[in-house]
């Protein structure tokens, strides 16, 4: 009967130990492709800014002619592609998505170029940086259930994007609405970076197929690069030093 006992311990044990590596495992492939998701977003960005400052023609057309809409709403349709085609598409044109969105982000992204500091982009860059790190390591140690919180965060999501539209429309001069924005901004998207992160560990399954997982590793990628982005944007507006 020990020795019975003693043996399932044993497959316990390198049951759990298995289950962890595996998920150390999926949660690096998140991470890596979350990171190489902005890189290619500095990259684009930079050799847009470069191209526009060097042939005025360029910036006109993406800066100051209808193409700019097109610019700005481009990375929303690709999102919502991604976000509702996902189960059909094989993880190689999965992975090809994200960075195609990634892409239109970077060319979005040029327009920061020409307003803020490079020294203050890269400043705020870190702060993002170090914040977005640590609020993640919680996310994916703390033993809460985030879940009631992700509720709260949505909602204030949603309202945050409707006070954003008045203050383009309707109040575009006022400071004190583009400081509240920015403040909440940056709450909401500290708190969903460690939501969401705690929703990709428990989305982890071992016994998922490599496509299954794959897909998973995407959206979680998708997730975590657009708390990041959001959360820089808000940052630069607070803290960025304008040329």
């Amino acid at each position: 009967m020990a020795d019975f006992q003693n043996m399932r311990s044993k497959t316990v044990v390198r049951g759990d130990a298995s289950i962890d590596a595996g998920l150390r495992s999926y949660m690096l492939r998140v991470y890596n492709t979350m990171a190489l998701g902005l890189v290619v977003t500095a990259i684009v960005a930079m050799a847009t800014y470069a191209l526009a400052t060097n042939n005025m023609a360029f910036a006109q057309a993406i800066y100051g002619s209808p193409l700019r809409y097109v610019v700005m709403f481009a990375p929303l349709v690709a999102i919502l592609f991604l976000n509702f085609n996902i189960h059909n598409l094989s993880t190689g044109a999965a992975r090809i998505f994200f960075f195609v969105f990634a892409s239109l982000i970077g060319i979005s992204f040029s327009s920061i170029l020409l307003v803020f500091a490079m020294d203050s982009i890269a400043q705020v860059f870190f702060i993002t940086a170090a914040s977005f790190g640590a609020l993640s390591l919680y996310g994916y140690t703390t033993k809460s259930d985030l879940r009631p919180l992700g509720t709260f965060l949505f909602i204030g999501l949603f309202g945050l994007i409707l006070a954003s539209i008045v203050h383009i429309f309707f109040m575009r001069d006022s400071q004190a609405m583009d400081f509240a924005i920015s403040v909440v901004g940056v709450l909401i998207f500290a708190g969903l970076t460690a939501y969401d992160t705690q929703a990709i560990k428990e989305n982890y399954y071992e016994a998922d197929d490599h496509a299954t997982t794959g897909r998973k590793v995407i959206m979680g990628a998708l997730s975590l690069y657009l708390d990041f982005i959001n959360m820089f944007i808000f940052l630069l507006r607070l803290l960025g030093n304008r040329d």
